[in-house]
Order: C-alpha cells, then structure tokens, then sequence
C-alpha cells in the first residue's frame, strides 16, 4: 500500500511540474488527503472537505462544453480495469467513478489518468479543445 502512494505521489508531483511547465496560466489544484499530516491537522482537513471521492487533480481552465477537468491518478491502468478492459469491482474504484460520473454530468470533463503519459495526453487533448 504504501508503495502504491508513494508511486501514485510521484506521479501527482511530475503531472503538476508538466502542468506548470507546459500551461503556466492555468490555474489547477490537487487533493492533498493522501498527505502525512499531523492527527489535529488531518481531523480539521476532514471537516473542511466533501463527502465524495474527490479526483486527484481539478484544473480549473474551461474549455470547449467543459467547465474544467478532472483527474483521479492510477500508477497504471490494471488499477483500474481488469483484462477485458471493464472497471474493477473494487469499492475505491467504484466509488471514485461514482464521483468521476457525477462530475461528468455536471459538465466537467471527468477521467482516470493512468500513469504519466496516458495523463499527459489527456491534459494535452483537453487543452487543446
């Protein structure tokens, strides 16, 4: 599990220096519940934050029908589907489609970025709308 984060970390760090790099006016934030934060620190973060699944990254640029975009990031694609290319049954990965369709239907462009370049493609595609 804790390899699993700290791969899942790494790849948050280098898709937001790509962001920085590639589009510096873009204003994006990413989820910060997966960080080591003191027991006081992590209850009040807890209280401020939505009771849904929420996607890794949000960057926060409009385009085309889109009110922005939505990343939940995997290290890899078997995270998330199995060999016939169906979402896994697994009650976080459901959970986070939930919000990733929610999202979706509230005009955001919504998707699972599963390691660097499929992610990188995506942000390219969507900046690129």
């Amino acid at each position: 599990m804790k390899r699993r984060k700290t791969q899942e970390e790494s790849l948050q760090i280098a898709v937001s220096n790509y962001i920085k790099m590639q589009y510096p006016n873009v204003i994006f934030t990413s989820e910060s519940s997966g960080i080591r934060v003191s027991m006081g620190t992590a209850v009040k973060m807890k209280k401020q934050r939505s009771n849904h699944k929420l996607p890794d990254m949000i960057i926060l640029e409009p385009r085309g029908r889109f009110h922005g975009l939505c990343l939940e990031l995997k290290k890899d694609r078997n995270e998330v589907f199995t060999k016939k290319g169906e979402y896994r049954e697994n009650e976080h990965i459901q959970k986070q489609l939930e919000t990733l369709t929610q999202l979706r239907e509230l005009g955001y462009f919504s998707i699972f970025g599963c390691g660097f370049d499929e992610t990188k493609e995506i942000i390219d595609f969507y900046m690129n709308l």
